[in-house]
């Protein structure tokens, strides 16, 4: 919203209570379907697990390989879920984003333009 610099900036007051809300989910490229898992307290390993138990159960019926790349948050290597993720590994697989992925995709808008030669 565009304010004239003469006008003081309005303030916008929130509800003293208000509180976040947080999702997990996951599009399948192939016909873009959705499955999510709304989360209302916290991300840890119990409602990580609870969603990869979901997002297997819904992802494995055409009988394809299913590849979920990840980052390097803490809980995604929990040693609750390691047993589980190691048996379902042929048909189920968790792949890791590299620990320093800026240095191989930069943040959009942040790239160099490179002189062409003429």
């Amino acid at each position: 919203m565009w304010v004239p610099p003469e006008v003081k900036d309005p303030v916008l007051l929130h509800h003293p209570t208000r509180k976040g809300i947080g999702y997990f989910g996951a599009v399948r490229i192939r016909d873009g379907k959705f499955v999510y898992s709304r989360e209302d307290q916290r991300f840890n390993a119990d409602t990580f697990f609870a969603f990869l138990k979901k997002l297997r159960r819904l992802s494995s019926r055409a009988g394809r390989r299913v590849v979920v790349i990840l980052d390097n948050v803490r809980y995604h290597h929990a040693r609750l879920h390691r047993t589980w993720r190691d048996k379902c590994q042929k048909s189920f697989a968790l792949l890791f984003m590299p620990v320093n992925r800026h240095l191989i995709l930069p943040p959009f808008g942040h790239r160099k333009m490179t002189p062409t030669c003429s």
